[in-house]
């Protein structure tokens, strides 16, 4: 890929909270055994802290609601299973991000009801306001959250990068097959790849 440019891109991490990714989650029997084959939080914890250190803007995109659900519209068989878990309740500890995806000094969390963290949030706001023209998304799920953020990127305008080997799905094909149509839309780069476009741009700028 070509370089990055830390000052204007912001790294989106899609839902890394413990109901979603947690081994004790409400949907860890969707999503829990691809994310220990894959490793993923681990990569993700890896990106996160790269990111950092280049100057990249943080941002967690979290979905959460409030009690009893009065803001949760289950028009779809994703958001139906929230309420029929009784999971994503807001100050709950399977709301809160996990422990690989703790938040730093200066990281943005922005919490959301929808599939795509733009959608009703205030993410395009925080980015735009950053001087964000590039968005580097990973997390879980690939077809999902992702996906749909990926897209809504895109046709926000954003340069849209995602870190395939910093997200995975519910079975390795479907994380493929996410990948493969987000292509047409974005840029898809493993996190060695992602390091490396960092790394490129620092040594074009001490050049």
């Amino acid at each position: 890929m070509t370089t990055i440019e830390p000052t204007r891109t912001a790294l989106v991490a899609v839902h890394l909270q413990n109901d979603i990714v947690g081994a004790q989650g409400a949907f860890a029997p969707f999503f829990r055994a691809e994310v220990e084959r894959t490793g993923v939080l681990k990569t993700a914890a890896r990106v996160l802290d790269e990111a950092r250190a280049a100057g990249v803007k943080i941002v967690y995109t979290r979905v959460a609601f409030q009690s009893g659900y009065p803001d949760l519209v289950p028009n779809s068989p994703l958001l139906g299973m929230v309420a029929q878990n009784k999971c994503l309740v807001d100050g709950t500890p399977g709301a809160a991000l996990c422990d690989e995806a703790t938040p730093a000094d200066g990281d943005v969390v922005v919490t959301h009801q929808r599939v795509s963290g733009f959608r009703a949030s205030e993410l395009d706001i925080v980015l735009r306001g950053a001087g964000v023209d590039t968005v580097v998304l990973l997390g879980v799920a690939t077809n999902a959250s992702l996906e749909g953020t990926a897209r809504e990127a895109s046709d926000l305008g954003y340069r849209t990068v995602v870190v395939s080997d910093g997200c995975s799905a519910a079975s390795e094909a479907a994380h493929n097959a996410s990948l493969e149509s987000l292509g047409l839309l974005a840029e898809i780069v493993t996190s060695d790849e992602l390091s490396a476009a960092y790394t490129s741009r620092a040594a074009g700028v001490s050049a």
